[in-house]
């Protein structure tokens, strides 16, 4: 359950960080706001990165592994260039949810490129989510 630990964690920083985009959005181009949020971010990560370095070195990350963190990169550029506009057209609390359709997105896809599996419950609970970000956005 080390996942979940780290899975709560990290709806909760994503929940605090609608609310501060969407203040920090404010008056400012949306696109140079996702710019500055994404050079703290760059900043963060390899202050975390760097000790990590000494232990795998860049050198042993295969050709693979590149191009799929690359394009990971690519989709979320693109996925904070989207959500900080949203921000800056829509309501925080209509935003959000929508944006939380991620979750279905990569269900489905793990489901179609990864060949994962879901139970009745599992399917049950996507529609759900997919119910809930609807009711959220059209109030």
């Amino acid at each position: 359950m080390n996942w979940l630990f780290w899975a709560v964690l990290s709806a909760l920083f994503a929940g605090m960080t609608a609310i501060l985009a969407k203040v920090g959005v404010e008056g400012v181009n949306s696109n140079l706001a996702t710019a500055i949020r994404t050079s703290v971010v760059v900043v963060f990560t390899w202050l975390l990165a760097i000790p990590a370095w000494r232990e795998t070195g860049v050198g042993a990350i295969s050709r693979r592994t590149w191009m799929f963190l690359i394009f990971s990169g690519l989709a979320t550029g693109l996925s904070w260039i989207c959500y900080f506009r949203a921000l800056q057209l829509g309501k925080a609390s209509q935003v959000a949810p929508v944006d939380k359709l991620s979750v279905v997105v990569a269900v489905v896809l793990a489901v179609v490129f990864l060949g994962e599996r879901l139970n009745w419950r599992e399917g049950v609970g996507v529609g759900l989510i997919v119910i809930g970000a609807l009711v959220l956005a059209f109030k």
